[in-house]
């Protein structure tokens, strides 16, 4: 079997230090914390609903990333995407440090699981 495609929560449920609904709890608090770009740049002030709208869809049509395709149709310019970027990577909460500050486990714990999980994927390719 390969670890390959495990999931970080799944496997701290296989090992029996979290439950189900602790991913769910952590996964919400994840919902929001990490915003998707359109929904930044809204919140922002930098566009507003149906800008974000229109260029989901035309992202939908071509497959393109929301910054390339915000900036290409003069939505945004490069130092307003940059800015976002930026903002969007502060922010990120990761899901075991979500598990951390709802305090389901200890940062000590996450270290140990992460290396070990990571070790056992390296493994398995």
């Amino acid at each position: 079997m390969t670890l390959k495609y495990l999931l970080f929560g799944q496997f701290l449920l296989k090992k029996g230090l979290i439950t189900q609904e602790d991913i769910f709890k952590a996964r919400m608090l994840q919902k929001k914390n990490n915003f998707k770009l359109g929904e930044l740049a809204r919140k922002k002030g930098f566009l507003t609903e149906e800008e974000v709208e229109k260029i989901l869809i035309l992202q939908e049509e071509c497959g393109d990333k929301f910054g390339e395709i915000s900036i290409r149709h003069n939505y945004l310019r490069p130092e307003d995407i940059e800015t976002l970027l930026k903002i969007q990577e502060d922010c990120h909460l990761y899901f075991g440090e979500a598990l951390v500050k709802l305090g389901i486990i200890s940062e000590e714990t996450l270290r140990a699981t992460l290396k070990e999980f990571k070790e056992l994927r390296e493994n398995s390719v």
